[in-house]
């Protein structure tokens, strides 16, 4: 086609297996013959066929001249050796052995497996009279059926399928190379919800980026070298927006060669591991080259850093297991699995497999796990624990270090997080204690300062009058007439001895107390049909004011007695397994000492 019907043909041409190249025997090879074939070599389309048509207008030396040029031409692209054919439509001269070839190729043709998550690259969407809103594109990856719930990718909006066709036939499912139309439905769908370039999806995946790393080939035919920081227009799918090429090994990438770059987009478009794409200049007049995505999430700073050049060659990886194992490898602090997951558009099922087939330790739970190779951890497990034997060390008095400075005498370079994640998991493995978001070596107790011993008996009669509101650390502080610091210091240090727990940022129960709302907490749940109870039920049933109902409540969610869902709250784990057997009465009140609801008032000591 000519040259004005570029744009329709990447937008088409990205989800094709075969192609059919025509050349017309009078005219020979013409310009946008050239720039086709280049596009289907970026694209890397393997299979196809010339058909050299016109040949009733040409002697037959004409004709031999044009197919050996073809020929010649397709011998430098993943084309090479297709097979040429003569053929007039006028005569119809070769017409059958054209045909022919081109029914043998679908007999052998085998859609490609229904591997990843779906994604269908939208080009059209319009209502159908009896029908409703009807969106039509190219099947990339996975499968849907009639009453699956997708996404439109670009807002998030929800759709559901209420049916399909594929090739032009109604269909029990969408799969991989299909021609497809989905009839979708939801809130607020409408013949104006999707557009070319769009995607729809399956829910779970990324969402749509305005940077990528990709690797990225310079036609041989370009005139000059491909500069950094160049404007061009990208075409994805059948998306298309302009942006720039960032250069990642150098200044400049000569005709016909590779390298990595990044490109930063002005309008976000779908993308994930392994797409391809054409890159065209800036005016949108000629190809320049293309490639395939390496990585949607790619980092804000450091994009050209030896390090990082390193994880794109591991992520380059067309096998999802052998880049996991590699990426590992490579970066020390660790592999975020639910971005490598949705980079690769794996689902869930298949993202476990590729997990389970790579050694690794796996911290944290959810869409937060982070996956560290085995050395890897084991250098960040014993740095960890080294910073924290010299914290006590040179703080003898502290009752622990933050976890969220774990790491910070290390040396080492720590991913965001990495100190909590750290934390919980030498938790579970009995290497440390926790206390809020304090961490101790499990055989440290933090050494009282001179003269605290004598103020304790006072301390410990005024939270024993307090019930279950005890003073504030700046109220102990004014009632004992000493300094607020060194008062939350006393109780931090001594916490663990004396059967302390600090729940919010000034305040430190008993035992007892805390209990006694634990099973206020547990009896509101029983109590509800949904299992579930609100703030402001456990603040009246308690007598407590809402902000310390708000600390107590996020206290029983970090001991994992609660879990907070929405507004509401629901018991994970029995009371006696958090704090232990306790002697309670019918209602779960400590006995054998009073329990002042509402607190002590007058905190003077004689």
């Amino acid at each position: 086609g000519h040259e004005r019907f570029i744009r329709n043909m990447l937008c088409g041409v990205a989800g094709i297996d075969f192609v059919l190249l025509a050349v017309a025997a009078d005219d020979g090879i013409m310009p946008q013959t050239r720039e086709h074939l280049a596009i289907l070599d970026l694209l890397a389309v393997a299979a196809g066929a010339v058909a050299v048509t016109k040949t009733d207008r040409v002697d037959a030396g004409r004709v031999g001249a044009v197919t050996a040029e073809a020929a010649n031409l397709l011998a430098a692209t993943a084309l090479a050796g297709a097979p040429v054919f003569p053929v007039s439509a006028a005569t119809g001269a070769g017409v059958d052995a054209l045909r022919a070839h081109l029914a043998a190729a679908a007999r052998a043709w085998s859609p490609p497996p229904a591997r990843g998550a779906f994604r269908l690259a939208v080009d059209r969407c319009f209502h159908i009279h009896g029908a409703g809103i009807v969106a039509t594109g190219t099947v990339f990856a996975g499968r849907a059926a009639a009453g699956d719930e997708l996404v439109l990718q670009s807002d998030g909006a929800r759709l559901r399928v209420r049916g399909l066709h594929a090739d032009n036939r109604a269909a029990a499912e969408a799969r991989p190379g299909q021609r497809c139309a989905l009839n979708i439905a939801g809130q607020g769908v409408t013949r104006t919800v999707a557009a070319r370039g769009d995607w729809i999806v399956a829910p779970g995946g990324a969402g749509p980026v305005s940077r990528l790393d990709a690797r990225l080939r310079v036609l041989a035919s370009e005139r000059r070298a491909l500069a950094h920081w160049t404007p061009v227009h990208v075409h994805l799918g059948a998306a298309e927006t302009t942006g720039r090429i960032a250069l990642l090994e150098g200044r400049e990438l000569a005709p016909g060669g590779r390298g990595l770059a990044q490109l930063r987009l002005d309008r976000p478009l779908g993308a994930c591991h392994g797409d391809r794409f054409i890159l065209r200049d800036q005016s949108a007049r000629r190809t320049i080259g293309g490639g395939h995505v390496i990585d949607i999430h790619p980092p804000r700073r450091g994009r050209a850093r030896p390090a990082r050049l390193a994880a794109l060659a591991s992520m380059d990886a067309p096998d999802p297991a052998r880049a996991l194992a590699a990426l590992l490898a490579s970066l020390a602090e660790g592999v975020e699995l639910d971005a490598f997951r949705r980079a690769r558009n794996l689902t869930g099922a298949e993202a476990e497999a590729v997990f389970a087939a790579v050694p690794h330790r796996r911290v944290d739970g959810g869409e937060d796990a982070r996956a560290f190779a085995p050395a890897h951890w084991r250098r960040w497990r014993e740095a960890a624990l080294a910073n924290l034997a010299a914290w006590h060390r040179t703080s003898p008095a502290s009752p622990g270090l933050p976890e969220g400075r774990l790491l910070a005498g290390s040396g080492l370079r720590a991913a965001a997080g990495l100190g909590p994640a750290l934390a919980r998991e030498l938790a579970a493995e009995g290497a440390v204690a926790r206390h809020g978001s304090l961490v101790r070596l499990p055989d440290h107790d933090a050494a009282p300062a001179s003269g605290d011993a004598r103020l304790w008996p006072r301390i410990e009669m005024l939270l024993e009058r307090a019930g279950r509101v005890p003073p504030t650390v700046h109220e102990l502080a004014a009632a004992l007439a000493v300094d607020a610091r060194r008062i939350e210091r006393l109780l931090a240090s001594s916490a663990r001895r004396r059967g302390l727990a600090r729940v919010g940022s000034n305040r430190f129960f008993r035992r007892a107390p805390l209990r006694d709302l634990a099973a206020v907490a547990e009896r509101l749940a029983a109590e509800s049909p949904t299992g579930r109870f609100g703030v402001r039920a456990f603040r009246d049933r308690a007598g407590i004011g809402r902000n310390l109902a708000i600390d107590v409540l996020e206290h029983f969610d970090a001991v994992k007695l609660t879990r907070r869902i929405g507004d509401g709250r629901e018991i994970v784990r029995p009371l006696a397994q958090v704090f232990g057997p306790g002697q309670d009465g019918g209602d779960g009140t400590a006995r054998g000492k009073e329990s002042h609801p509402g607190g002590a008032p007058g905190l003077q000591i004689r």
